[in-house]
């Protein structure tokens, strides 16, 4: 059988709660993700959070990663003070990630980036985020009610990498409160929503490295992760 390429995907660090009794502190990921990257041929593994300095060794075992989705990233990151609604950072999720993207660009392994992993992408090439993207586009239509999914359409960039795997529009799940203010260097901006809300990213070139916004791993579409699995040697 051929070797099915393994696909790091980064977790959540929070506390949780299980069983009859326990309510302690865990990293965890929703099973949509690893369902996702299964259905698009590869092999999962979890990357808690770790000790940055260890990010490198790590990547060298892996053949993809996958950003997850979650907590919004740190303000300080990028030169800001939190807004009201922005949510409590976890530092050490935020350390981990960057690291962990550094050294996948470094060393040519092939990058997606959902959600948060989108907007951690753009804030290390330098980007900025809006914080609470309702001030900007006058609609809670991202993120109209929390702890669900909701759909709206995207159109691709033509001649984009995003383009050539999702097609020119798709409708999409999403549940975000932040995008992308200014874009950073070296990313195009590859998907927008009708509103002008910046909702893919890649770096151009031969490596892959796209960020999506949306949540595909709640959805039946699989072009992103089977281009990040064939990417990966699949």
């Amino acid at each position: 059988m051929p070797v099915q390429p393994l696909i790091g995907v980064t977790t959540y660090l929070c506390r949780a709660r299980w069983g009859v009794a326990w309510d302690l502190p865990a990293a965890l990921l929703p099973d949509a993700y690893p369902q996702y990257v299964r259905r698009g041929g590869g092999l999962v593994a979890m990357l808690p959070p770790d000790d940055p300095a260890a990010a490198g060794a790590l990547v060298r075992r892996l053949d993809g990663l996958v950003l997850a989705g979650g907590e919004d990233l740190d303000p300080a990151l990028y030169g800001e003070r939190p807004h009201a609604r922005t949510g409590t950072p976890v530092p050490e999720r935020d350390r981990w990630e960057l690291a962990l993207l550094e050294t996948a660009l470094e060393q040519g392994v092939p990058v997606l980036g959902i959600c948060r992993g989108m907007q951690l992408m753009n804030v290390h090439a330098g980007g900025t985020l809006c914080q609470h993207l309702p001030d900007e586009v006058g609609h809670e239509g991202h993120n109209p009610v929390v702890g669900a999914f909701r759909e709206h359409a995207v159109t691709a960039v033509p001649g984009t990498r995003t383009a050539s795997l999702l097609g020119a529009t798709v409708n999409v799940a999403t549940h975000h409160h932040q995008g992308v203010a200014r874009l950073g260097e070296g990313l195009v901006a590859s998907a927008f929503a009708e509103d002008g809300t910046v909702e893919a990213v890649e770096l151009p070139g031969s490596a892959f490295a796209v960020g999506v916004q949306w949540h595909p791993e709640v959805g039946d579409e699989y072009g992103l992760v089977r281009g990040v699995v064939e990417a990966a040697g699949g």
